[in-house]
């Protein structure tokens, strides 16, 4: 066992016949994806990220038949994620093609400009350069929750957990010569990202930002907790983006987001490792199903 693996509790098995694409004690993947802070908010933060890129809004509009819902959106993607990263090869190969023969069949233009895209300009949702924004986003928000809550990875870590999402992306079509051969290059990606004007926030994703960042659906029991949630997304973002949508941020909330993630980092330790380790698919969907009773009330009072 490695020194990060005992760090983690992720014990190494015996290998069994079909373990998954990324296995149990060697997938650095499994291992970020596995802790429940990662999975609680790296949907979040990353659908706030994928929707600043116009054309690939579109094209996650259209796979998603619309965003009134979207904690609909964000529990299936998390369900269909933890069968590709936690499940068996033949349950992650059945999951991704469904997800690929639904990419092949968007294909739209945008109806009016967007920053520098042009009303009329096409998308794809399989062409290469969007399905790789859409991987490194998710990507870059889990291993932003990672380092942030849990703790910083080793320069071997990050290159073993590019890898395994160099695999990720091949398993949704995305080849592997599109994408950034390394860590550092797919950091560089980002950050030629965030300073370029590709992204532009249209009205219609700034609506549903507000709603992501501050509007979790929660159970009455578990709403205590939401203006610490909202301080962690927002404060996981970074700050390109945070303009981009006019998320009010100061430094009082940066010394608070910073106060939160120092607790968080220094209690984990002392939790029992249900608490930290886990999938968190069963909690988007209770999400999802709150937010579904709040639809069908506001359209009942409505009516």
């Amino acid at each position: 066992m490695t020194e990060s693996a005992q760090t983690d509790g992720e014990a190494v098995s015996a290998r069994e016949p079909d373990e998954g694409y990324f296995p149990r004690g060697r997938s650095m993947l499994r291992r970020i994806h596995g802790e429940r802070a990662v999975g609680r908010l790296y949907g979040q933060r990353s659908l706030l990220l994928q929707a600043t890129h116009p054309l690939a809004f579109a094209g996650l509009n259209a796979t998603t038949r619309g965003y009134d819902a979207p904690f609909r959106r964000l529990a299936h993607t998390a369900q269909v994620m933890e069968t590709v990263f936690f499940g068996s090869r033949a349950d992650a190969d059945r999951e991704t093609a469904r997800v690929r023969d639904l990419h092949s069949r968007v294909r739209g233009a945008i109806p009016e400009p967007a920053g520098r895209w042009p009303a009329g300009s096409r998308y794809a949702a399989d062409e290469p350069q969007f399905l790789l924004w859409i991987l490194v986003c998710l990507a870059d928000s889990a291993e932003a929750v990672y380092e942030r809550l849990v703790r910083e990875l080793t320069p071997a870590e990050r290159e073993r957990y590019w890898a395994d999402y160099l695999t990720l992306g091949e398993l949704f079509g995305l080849p592997r010569d599109a994408a950034p051969a390394t860590h550092a290059d797919y950091r560089a990606y980002m950050d030629a990202m965030l300073a370029s004007d590709d992204l532009h926030v249209l009205p219609e994703a700034r609506e549903i930002a507000r709603q992501v960042a501050f509007d979790l659906p929660l159970p009455a029991w578990r709403r205590w907790t939401l203006p610490g949630i909202n301080l962690l997304v927002v404060g996981l973002l970074p700050e390109r983006v945070r303009q981009l949508y006019d998320l009010s941020w100061s430094p009082l909330h940066d010394a608070a987001f910073a106060a939160a993630a120092r607790g968080l980092r220094d209690t984990r330790p002392l939790l029992p490792r249900a608490l930290v380790r886990g999938r968190t698919g069963a909690e988007y969907a209770m999400v999802a199903r709150v937010e579904r009773n709040r639809l069908q009330r506001d359209r009942s009072h409505a009516g």
